[in-house]
């Protein structure tokens, strides 16, 4: 009894001993369990028990990269299937989608992920790149570009790289990583020119071939032996064939060869001309005439014949492969795949149709709340106009400031709200703005600060064309405010800072220049402006709040906040763009004007905020695996995004950057409004004190 008690206590602590198996080890085993891979894909475990790491290796058997072995790493993270998996290629390859450092450009694998989508859907991807590359969305630029300009050059390239040759100065992996190639990789370029016959993919030794008799010698290289005769042997037959189908000897005559006609053996009459003949090795056997079919897979007819057109309409692989049916999957007959494709087409309708309902409904929620607005004007005038500091602190008018002030209203509540700490009169303005004048007309106010106002003031806002240097109404009023406010900073030893001109124009709209100016003072007085216009001075401060920031990006958008870490893209990249102009250089004006409400309600802490919700209505766009290509999407210069806004119709305004990516008023509050669930200010003000204890 002691014994089985004694047995049952060790078999209790193993159970307890044994480790616990996580939900994304589970779906991996599923996944795993579902594969039905062909027999040109082979997944390895290193680790039988490690399900999240493995490799997948790919024997391309067809297109330009037949023949070759490309081993991928799948490193898949405990959030799966909420996050793709992290694949990288291991050798270095010559190809538009992979970069150097192993990264793919595949859209599952980015904003196209969906926790439906299983590692077969992965794997199947990661096979089309090999027989499709796209040029259109590459990670290697280099490759793109000459796959984009000579489709013969890339072909080429891609055979030098998979024998091991450098392209553009950069090897490819061989073997030793990876990477299968024939052994006859390192021979020298004389006998490869021997045997590059075409650009087109190796001939098949096993497969029969028609006969028509075109002279063409056969090398040494086992890939283009057509015999199993051993080498020295005096007449190396053909292999066998069936039912050859005969073509004309035009077509025949139009293969490209770079090898001498055997000797003794007149060449076909015709267009060809006997090349210059080129000596080959002792052990070479003699050379016989072959059968040439046609077009054969070594042996192609001109490029010209069968080049793939890839500028109009579907290239030939979206012709043959069914686009609702997996690849390794036997295909559907046609009247099934009519019928699904029929079924796809009305799916995308409907797509198309709910986006479109969607906008709809936001432009009535925007109409309604704008409505809503006018008809508070009365509450407005009689309720928070003459004490609005007392009104501000009842909640529902709280709320209704954020919904947004009246446009007629907006200049003297801003005023109100933003204060005069400093205590500026209107006269100051009038004096500042005398000595810019005296300075201009002497020539003394700094040339180079000058042309940077100017500079400024040109992208200030130009869909309003109200700042416009020959026709704006405003143009001078904006130019005087700033020679004013260039000369008021110069008291504290200040200068010019690019993107106040955005701000100062904003100012301008809503009130007059000496109202704007006081505003204009006050409101960079607040700390956080204070600090991100304060120059060299300020720099410990503006770190002070990039971390602030890190921590709530980290808290709000952990996805982004971690592709961000790994790619080296830090707040000072972006952030500052942002809050310099107040997001007048990447948000729509009324979106803008309705966040400056609330800004200048609320403080500091309604621009992070803000920033916040921006990262949040792009997230989507933000897994880029390369900062290049996340950094344009931050700057609003993403060309595929550009593109696709062209051809929905979408005029990008470059005073409102972010309408490319559907930003507008309505979907950016909705945003804001979602924070509720976790943002607090309480943590803002504990994160002010920890970063920033003297303020």
């Amino acid at each position: 009894m002691i014994k089985i008690w004694s047995m049952k206590k060790n078999e209790d602590a193993a159970a307890k001993k044994k480790p616990k198996t996580s939900a994304a080890q589970l779906r991996v085993q599923k996944d795993i369990t579902e594969l039905d891979l062909p027999s040109t894909m082979k997944i390895e475990f290193e680790n039988p028990e490690d399900l999240l790491n493995f490799t997948l290796r790919i024997t391309p058997d067809e297109g330009m990269y037949k023949g070759a072995e490309f081993k991928f790493s799948f490193t898949i993270n405990t959030n799966y299937p909420h996050e793709p998996p992290k694949v990288k290629c291991i050798p270095k390859i010559y190809h538009p989608n992979v970069d150097l450092e192993g990264n793919v450009c595949l859209n599952i694998l980015r904003e196209d992920w969906k926790p439906v989508l299983n590692l077969n859907s992965v794997m199947v991807g990661l096979q089309y790149l090999f027989l499709e590359p796209n040029a259109e969305d590459p990670l290697n630029k280099e490759a793109a570009e000459d796959l984009r300009k000579n489709r013969d050059t890339f072909i080429q390239n891609v055979k030098r790289s998979m024998q091991g040759r450098a392209i553009n100065g950069v090897t490819s992996h061989h073997a030793d990583s990876g990477l299968d190639v024939s052994e006859d990789a390192n021979e020298d370029t004389s006998q490869l020119d021997m045997k590059n016959i075409s650009l087109d993919d190796q001939p098949d030794t096993m497969k029969p071939t028609p006969s028509i008799s075109v002279p063409i010698p056969i090398t040494p290289e086992k890939e283009y032996s057509y015999t199993h005769d051993p080498v020295g042997s005096t007449s190396p037959t053909p292999k066998p064939y069936a039912k050859p189908s005969v073509i004309s000897a035009s077509v025949a005559l139009s293969i490209n060869t770079d090898v001498a006609s055997p000797s003794g053996t007149e060449p076909v009459s015709g267009s060809i001309s006997a090349p210059p003949k080129t000596p080959t090795p002792d052990s070479a056997p003699p050379r016989t005439p072959v059968p040439v079919s046609s077009p054969s897979p070594g042996l192609s007819p001109d490029k010209k014949t069968h080049r793939q057109a890839r500028s109009v309409g579907p290239s030939m692989l979206e012709k043959v492969i069914s686009k609702t049916r997996p690849t390794h999957l036997p295909p559907k007959n046609k009247v099934e795949d009519v019928k699904h494709m029929k079924e796809y087409a009305q799916m995308m309708e409907k797509s198309r149709v709910t986006e479109r309902h969607k906008k709809q409904e936001l432009e009535q929620r925007r109409l309604a709340r704008e409505r809503a607005v006018e008809d508070s004007l009365h509450v407005w005038q009689r309720e928070v106009v003459p004490n609005w500091k007392d009104a501000v602190r009842k909640p529902h008018i709280r709320q209704m400031w954020w919904r947004g002030i009246p446009s007629r209203l907006r200049g003297e509540l801003w005023i109100k709200a933003v204060g005069n700490g400093l205590a500026i009169s209107k006269e100051s303005y009038k004096r500042c703005l005398t000595r810019a004048s005296r300075a201009l007309t002497s020539g003394s106010f700094p040339v180079e600060t000058l042309a940077i106002i100017e500079e400024d003031i040109r992208v200030t806002l130009p869909g309003l064309h109200i700042f416009h240097p020959e026709t704006g109404p405003l143009y001078q009023d904006l130019k005087d405010l700033l020679c004013a406010w260039v000369v008021s900073r110069s008291d504290e030893g200040l200068g010019y800072v690019k993107g106040v001109a955005s701000m100062a124009g904003m100012l301008l709209i809503n009130m007059p220049g000496d109202d704007a100016f006081v505003c204009m003072r006050n409101l960079l007085e607040r700390h956080c402006l204070r600090s991100f216009y304060g120059g060299s001075g300020a720099k410990d401060d503006i770190e002070a709040y990039y971390r602030i920031f890190d921590t709530l990006l980290a808290d709000g958008v952990p996805k982004v906040f971690f592709n961000f870490k790994q790619h080296q893209v830090t707040p000072s990249q972006y952030l500052p763009d942002w809050i310099l102009p107040m997001f007048l250089h990447h948000l729509p004006f009324e979106a803008c004007a309705r966040i400056w409400d609330v800004i200048i309600l609320e403080g500091d802490s309604f621009l992070y905020r803000t920033a916040l919700a921006i990262i949040a209505v792009i997230e989507s766009r933000l897994f880029f695996p390369d900062r290049k290509e996340l950094m344009e999407v931050l700057r609003g210069e993403n060309k595929a995004a550009l593109d696709a806004a062209k051809r929905n119709g979408i005029s990008v305004d470059q005073s409102a950057r972010y309408e490319q990516y559907g930003m507008n008023e309505e979907v950016l509050w909705v945003q804001i409004m979602g924070m509720e669930e976790w943002w607090k200010e309480s943590t803002w003000s504990r994160l002010i004190q920890r970063e920033l204890p003297d303020v």
